[in-house]
């Protein structure tokens, strides 16, 4: 029997969540290394479930509430070899390339600002994640209006010239 679950996150004020799934107990050490050469003046914190041997929810970080949120996240998902990122002061897309580029990190399923919920399925087994619901459905198309706004954003934020 497989029963499937939405898994709401929890994302704090300013905050951006990456999740992903990982195969080797180094990931939380290896994370850690990624996102603080890669931005060191980002605030962040990872939870990592591994799978297999004491199964535990292993942590690292250099912000105290946001590692505390990574592992509740990480416990309410309760599937296997996931990881959870917390980032503040940094975007994802500053760190997407290398937590990409970590030996043993196997998918990224979302990384955003959004309200998020993680598509678990559980069998006897244990549990995995299907997919991601990254917050909220289309609700028009792009005018005239909104292209000048995103490329005004973009610029404001520094991501274009």
């Amino acid at each position: 029997m497989l029963e499937m679950h939405a898994v709401r996150m929890e994302v704090p004020a300013d905050a951006n969540i990456i999740v992903g799934q990982s195969h080797f107990i180094k990931t939380v050490e290896d994370l850690y290394e990624a996102i603080a050469t890669t931005v060191p003046q980002a605030k962040f914190g990872l939870a990592f479930n591994e799978s297999s041997g004491a199964c535990l929810t292993r942590s690292e970080g250099n912000d105290a509430g946001l590692r505390a949120a990574a592992i509740r996240n990480a416990q309410a998902m309760a599937c296997g070899h996931t990881f959870v990122v917390l980032l503040q002061n940094a975007y994802p897309i500053n760190v997407l390339s290398a937590i990409r580029n970590v030996p043993e990190v196997c998918s990224i399923f979302c990384a955003t600002a959004n309200p998020v919920e993680i598509i678990v399925a559980q069998s006897e087994q244990g549990r995995g994640v299907l997919g991601v619901i990254d917050g909220s459905s289309p609700k028009g198309i792009e005018a005239e209006s909104d292209i000048s706004w995103r490329h005004d954003l973009l610029r404001k934020i520094g991501y274009k010239r």
